[in-house]
């Protein structure tokens, strides 16, 4: 795979260099999850944006490969050409929790099995409950899941390893106490449940609760990320409810096979920071419940930053004991 790669390198960098590498064929932008969800939000806002900042004439084609919290995607992207012409908007779930709590996982490693192009954004996460939910603000909440009995209150989640079950999970060990966790298949099923009252509350993407929020249908009550996000002013972080040094969120990240030459992984990082600062995109993506990541943002430090993810869910993954069978 890396000597194809290297092989069709040459002939793609000349024109690379007058912006026209990726117009002779459309580039594959995969998601790891189904359709709808907050990858395939992300990575549909960005492929037109990302298309034009490439070249004349490239198209990107959003295709989704759902199954195992995106480690069927991630296995397929490793196998293919790092010729520039299949992606991947890799995610938490895949690429820091499943690494760190599948037993016996050995599908592949986040860091090294991959060319990390760019952070797309880190968008937190927000607690949610049932309308019914006698609290009210963050910290009469927070203060309610304390007290209760172990074992008394259920949550929701998207399924089983995922970032809203750990940090569900991460919110128990901090209080203190137990909850029930109640897995779905997808997110809409889990924002139904909280509305139903089948569970009462759920750590949920901000992308994916978003539309029943605003229709209130659950109720928001705090952000996991480190300050408030812009479009939910009124929502405290969970640190500000009264759970210090809480902080989770769905960060998205820009991939591809490993191996990539220097200059296609170079045009591509250059295309992604230029998508991201248009005014445009970024109000598309805060609208939609993401944001769009503009510190310094190329090769090097999306390398680290996936480093810092791995290491930061080894130990939450060793602080809730949350293993999952392969």
């Amino acid at each position: 795979m890396h000597r194809r790669s290297l092989l069709l390198a040459p002939a793609l960098l000349p024109s690379l260099a007058h912006g026209q590498g990726f117009a002779e064929r459309p580039i594959t932008l995969v998601t790891g999850y189904s359709p709808g969800g907050s990858t395939d939000i992300a990575a549909r806002l960005l492929a037109d944006r990302l298309a034009a900042h490439l070249g004349t004439g490239t198209r990107i084609v959003v295709e989704n490969r759902p199954g195992a919290a995106g480690a069927v995607a991630s296995e397929w992207l490793r196998r293919q050409p790092a010729d520039g012409f299949t992606l991947m908007v890799a995610e938490t779930g895949s690429h820091a929790i499943a690494p760190n709590a599948l037993i016996g996982w050995n599908r592949y490693d986040p860091v090294a099995d991959f060319t990390h192009l760019g952070i797309i954004g880190i968008p937190p996460l927000i607690l949610i409950v049932n309308n019914q939910f006698p609290a009210r603000s963050g910290a009469e909440v927070v203060e309610a899941l304390r007290r209760a009995p172990p074992d008394s209150i259920t949550y929701a989640t998207s399924g089983v390893g995922g970032v809203l079950h750990l940090a569900a999970e991460m919110l128990a060990v901090q209080l203190g106490t137990r909850f029930v966790h109640v897995p779905y298949r997808s997110g809409a099923q889990m924002l139904q449940a909280i509305h139903t009252g089948e569970a009462q509350f759920g750590i949920a993407a901000l992308a994916s609760a978003n539309a029943m929020v605003k229709e209130g249908l659950v109720r928001g009550i705090a952000v996991t990320g480190p300050r408030r996000f812009p479009t939910y002013p009124e929502l405290p972080t969970m640190a500000e409810s009264g759970v210090p040094d809480f902080d989770f969120d769905t960060w998205f990240i820009l991939i591809g096979p490993p191996a990539m030459p220097p200059a296609v992984a170079g045009a591509l990082n250059r295309a992604l920071v230029a998508a991201l600062a248009e005014d445009p995109l970024r109000d598309r993506l805060m609208a939609a419940g993401h944001d769009a990541f503009r510190a310094p943002n190329g090769l090097p430090e999306a390398a680290r930053f996936i480093q810092a993810e791995v290491a930061k869910y080894r130990e939450v993954v060793a602080r809730t004991g949350v293993r999952l069978s392969p």
